[in-house]
């Protein structure tokens, strides 16, 4: 490609300085490249001088086609892709703010999602209803959180090809959520449910999964965990580092993800029933094979696999998880459901900063909007609850405003009482009355 020594020229029109400079871009009917010149209006004659504009013109031209002698970039034209763009100009931006295992996750949505079926479109052939198509389309196959994450990913990627001159203008800006999107889980369990399915497992799994669901730890935590994590005499467990797809890492999901947990009293009886058999286990594992140590190590996993490491956390969901949803009718056991239902069954257990502490959450809106869900039977309560407060209250100053009737008036000269035989006596009763009023009370001489 050429080089451009261009300084362009400026001219007033009217009250404005204006600049041209020449510019290559595609033909879009030849698909040939051509020269045309371009017109920027540079600003108000009355606040700069002819030299000045020369300097806002020459700004500009570097801006848009490079330093004077450099190759001359082709901007807004068909030769830059929406695949290269993000491969080349989007990724190794964010990549460096990714952590290794969360950047294989997103460049794999990314590809499936965005490059694989836009990829070899031109940057500058996209507009807002191109763009909103797409995400439509998704939503019919995507879940709802796929395609709020896939329509942020559109607007940091066309918001960077603005900002790297790329584009002039940014089609993805308005882009809105799709309205028909498909439902969330929100798949929850009851008390007995989860009683249930601790009820079947053999002692280390049980107190495996009791332990999730006691401190709604997610996999990555619980399956981590090291006996010299464990203080049976302070009832604690400390989260120092977590396991992801075969790796140990030294970082949580979230600031409080690493932190000291308190375990009940009964369920540390358990673990410290545990680790005595681990023990016993390690002894017995030695006399078969001398090269192995009789003692059980501080940094042998509490719940390690055959060979010592840790659990798959795929693996124990298919092979626990799914078996007992399968064999005790659960709608759906998974450790994203056991962190869900006791979000949601612990609001009766205390306040919702009570239940973030649990869950480890940063912000209160996460417990609160996305985990917690409401229970039809507590709401049912709560209508009760108000009804009955509101009958309460309209009964009681309904005995304030209602005056008794008397026992006996005098009408026409005698006294009536009430009784058997009535009379009607209505009361406030004058001449320019056009209509009876008061109260009608019946009475007996």
């Amino acid at each position: 490609m050429g080089t451009s020594h261009q300084r362009g020229f400026v001219t007033p029109r009217g009250k404005q300085w204006y600049g041209y400079y020449r510019k290559v871009v595609n033909d879009a009917t030849t698909d040939e490249q051509k020269t045309v010149r371009v017109p920027v209006i540079l600003g108000l004659k009355s606040k700069m001088s002819k030299f000045e504009a020369r300097e806002a013109l020459q700004r500009e031209i570097t801006k848009q086609i490079g330093e004077p002698g450099s190759p001359t970039r082709i901007m807004n034209d068909g030769s830059v892709t929406f695949a290269w763009f993000v491969e080349n100009r989007f990724l190794p931006l964010k990549e460096a703010a990714w952590k290794e295992e969360t950047a294989k996750t997103k460049k794999i949505l990314i590809q499936r999602d965005l490059i694989d079926p836009l990829g070899e479109i031109p940057l500058v052939n996209f507009d807002k209803f191109s763009l909103q198509l797409h995400l439509n389309k998704l939503a019919i196959t995507r879940s709802k959180d796929r395609v709020l994450q896939m329509r942020a990913y559109v607007r940091d990627i066309f918001a960077e090809a603005v900002d790297q001159d790329f584009l002039a203008k940014d089609p993805a800006r308005k882009v809105k959520v799709p309205a028909q999107l498909r439902e969330t889980d929100t798949t929850t369990l009851t008390w007995d449910q989860l009683g249930l399915a601790l009820m079947e497992l053999a002692l280390r799994d049980r107190i495996l999964l009791e332990l999730d669901m006691t401190n709604a730890l997610r996999p990555s935590e619980l399956l981590a965990f090291r006996w010299k994590c464990f203080d049976y005499d302070a009832c604690t467990l400390k989260i120092t580092e977590t396991v992801y797809k075969g790796k140990i890492r030294p970082w949580g999901k979230t600031k409080k993800s690493l932190t000291v947990i308190h375990i009940p009293r009964k369920l540390a009886d358990d673990l410290e029933t545990w680790r005595l058999k681990c023990k016993e286990q390690a002894r017995e594992a030695a006399s078969k094979d001398k090269t192995k140590s009789p003692l059980l190590s501080p940094d042998d996993f509490i719940f390690a696999n055959e060979v010592g490491g840790f659990l798959d956390t795929d693996n124990f969901r298919k092979r626990v998880l799914h078996k007992l949803a399968r064999d005790l009718e659960l709608p759906k056991l998974t450790f994203q459901v056991i962190r869900r239902t006791i979000a949601t069954l612990a609001q009766k257990k205390g306040t919702v900063k009570d239940v973030q502490g649990v869950m480890r959450h940063s912000r209160t809106a996460t417990t609160a909007d996305v985990y917690m869900q409401e229970i039809p039977e507590s709401v049912q309560a709560t209508v009760n609850s108000i009804n009955r407060e509101l009958r309460k209250s309209s009964d009681k100053n309904h005995r304030k405003t209602v005056k008794p009737l008397p026992d006996a008036v005098a009408f026409g000269g005698k006294v009536f009482k009430r009784g058997a035989a009535s009379v009607k006596v209505f009361e406030n009763l004058t001449p320019n009355d056009t209509k009876r009023s008061g109260k009608e009370v019946f009475l007996s001489s």
